[in-house]
């Protein structure tokens, strides 16, 4: 509104009158003081401001925001007071409902104390895609997004001792947090893990290391490292955050785990003695580490295979998800793990997705597939249509410790269209396997 005409117009008597005059055939003012402005610019129009359209960029299904925006340099202020506007599809609408969330997302607390994060530059916002009719559009979103990320978060001093060090690779959320005290108990060796956190989660993870991580508080071989949530992010960034976690390794080897499992004792020195026994010129082998699994809530650990085999006999102990995803570790053949006493090679089948020791120098992880579904498929994937070679170690082992499902399983689970997404991308990605490596998948 233009203040000098409201002034000349003898402001105060004429909201009144003009209220009055509409109150007669409206009876009531749904909108209290907005009505009244509406009815005063209304009947007097001079006291109308005109204002660039960049100053009230209306972001609704029927706005013509697209003829405001074309030339414009900065926008002042966004009109975006219904939810149902999140859903709009126009270049604007993903760069300012990353900024609505971001704004959501902040905790006041932050204010009062100390932030622990670093920024970089690195950070875009995503190009909007008018008329978009890719109908997995937003799960794709993922793969072009760079996270902002904190690296070495706690305090790290490790130096490699020999060729043979090997690192334990994982990535967790805030709700697996408690699972690495008993991570520490059964892994010495050096270890690379990152946190997917907000700022605040960051903060309070601190204060859990200082006061319910004993273990982990007094490790310096552990490279812990922060990726900090993006908002315009639906998924958990799976492949993103193991791809960080391999790039701050020192050591020549990695085994490629995961937070919720627990390896067998004394894994990380018979690794170390495994690979010194391999010839060197054996760089694409991946060794198996088989998974296992209990549904017990308290199931004791077994401290050697020979304990393993006595509980799978009584029921205690299982393969990892031979009931519900048997393809995914059926390759390892478990029977013949069962009695073997020497390594032993199996042949890549479809959607194998073993736990393995590779070389750190091993190809990244595709950070198209976030959340659940297809990510360390896609990874063993990629090792087979480079020739990789699976062995199964006989005397090595991992248990799976029973947790809530995530979101993403629930997902997973639930949208058709989420699982047909997935599926467009394996068999891309497995196109461009076959196109780059003349793999064979069949």
């Amino acid at each position: 509104l233009h203040l000098g005409a409201l002034r000349s117009a003898e402001w105060r008597s004429t909201w009144a009158n003009v209220t009055r005059k509409v109150l007669r055939s409206y009876k009531s003012a749904a909108l209290a003081d907005q009505d009244v402005i509406n009815a005063v610019v209304k009947d007097t129009p001079d006291v109308h401001y005109l204002l660039p359209c960049t100053w009230n960029v209306q972001l609704s299904e029927h706005a013509l925001s697209e003829h405001c925006l074309r030339d414009a340099e900065e926008y002042k202020l966004v009109h975006w007071n219904s939810p149902m506007k999140q859903g709009v599809r126009n270049d604007h609408a993903p760069y300012f409902s990353s900024l609505h969330r971001t704004f959501q997302q902040y905790d006041g607390n932050l204010m009062k104390n100390m932030l622990t994060s670093c920024y970089h530059n690195n950070t875009e916002a995503p190009k909007g895609d008018v008329g978009n009719t890719d109908p997995c559009h937003d799960i794709r979103l993922g793969q072009t997004l760079k996270f902002r990320t904190h690296p070495f978060f706690l305090h790290h001093d490790f130096h490699p001792g020999g060729d043979h060090d090997v690192t334990l690779v994982a990535q967790l959320s805030m709700d697996r947090v408690h699972m690495l005290d008993p991570l520490c108990s059964h892994w010495r060796g050096p270890m690379s893990l990152v946190l997917y956190a907000s700022d605040s989660e960051a903060s309070e993870f601190l204060d859990l290391v200082g006061t319910h991580l004993p273990l982990m508080s007094r490790r310096k071989n552990v490279a812990f490292h922060i990726v900090y949530k993006d908002p315009r992010s639906h998924m958990y960034p799976v492949n993103y955050l193991r791809n960080v976690a391999l790039r701050f390794v020192n050591t020549q080897h990695v085994y490629l785990s995961d937070i919720d499992f627990l390896p067998s004792l004394g894994l990380q020195d018979h690794l170390q003695d495994v690979l010194q026994s391999m010839s060197s010129e054996e760089e694409k082998v991946a060794l198996v580490v088989p998974a296992f699994e209990s549904f017990l809530y308290r199931v004791d650990f077994p401290q050697n295979k020979s304990q393993l085999l006595d509980m799978i006999s009584k029921g205690k102990i299982s393969s990892f998800r031979a009931d519900v995803w048997s393809k995914g570790h059926r390759a390892t053949d478990f029977e013949r793990w069962c009695t073997a006493i020497a390594p032993y090679r199996v042949k890549w089948q479809e959607d194998y997705e073993p736990y393995v020791v590779v070389r750190s120098s091993v190809t990244p992880y595709d950070t198209r597939f976030a959340g659940f579904g297809w990510n360390k498929v896609s990874h063993i994937m990629a090792l087979h249509a480079q020739g990789y070679e699976f062995v199964v170690l006989p005397n090595s082992f991992m248990v799976h410790m029973p947790h809530a499902p995530s979101l993403d399983i629930g997902r997973f689970r639930w949208s058709k269209h989420y699982r047909d997404c997935l599926m467009v991308l394996k068999r891309e990605y497995q196109t461009e396997l076959v196109r780059k490596y003349g793999a064979q998948f069949s």
